[in-house]
């Protein structure tokens, strides 16, 4: 009697299958591309974006009704380009609100001026019912 022979099949190796890959990248890519080509289709709400206008020459910047408080680094007060002390800030300022119809203030300060002391600034003339406030947003040298 031979022996029966058990055919044995040959163990198949792993592979990785780059056709499906390919083709789950495709779908991935013409996603992205649908999308990115749909955003130029979105509606959007149109808003009046503010400009700001040239400030009228004809009129001198410094007034009787008008007040530069300017901030230094070290917490140094000048009342237009004169140094004083954050003390006299709510005197000067009630005897100018005294003298002056409609006061103005504005508010400035050099490059590395203290936000505390603007603040404090800010306050005082809040407290001074001072209500025409304009804050500078360019800095200037200090005591100019």
């Amino acid at each position: 009697m031979e022996g029966t022979r058990i055919k044995v099949r040959a163990r198949k190796k792993a592979r990785i299958e780059i056709i499906p890959l390919i083709d789950v990248i495709f779908f991935l890519l013409a996603t992205f591309v649908l999308f990115t080509l749909s955003l130029n289709r979105i509606q959007s709400v149109p808003v009046d974006l503010p400009f700001a206008a040239p400030p009228d020459k004809s009129t001198p910047p410094e007034t009787k009704d008008n007040v530069t408080i300017q901030v230094s680094d070290q917490g140094n007060l000048y009342w237009n380009k004169e140094l004083f002390d954050v003390d006299e800030l709510p005197a000067r300022l009630e005897q100018f609100c005294k003298q002056t119809s409609s006061p103005r203030v504005l508010v400035a300060g050099d490059d590395r001026a203290k936000w505390g002391v603007t603040v404090k600034v800010l306050d005082e003339v809040r407290k001074a019912k001072i209500e025409k406030v304009s804050m500078e947003t360019r800095t200037r040298p200090t005591g100019k």
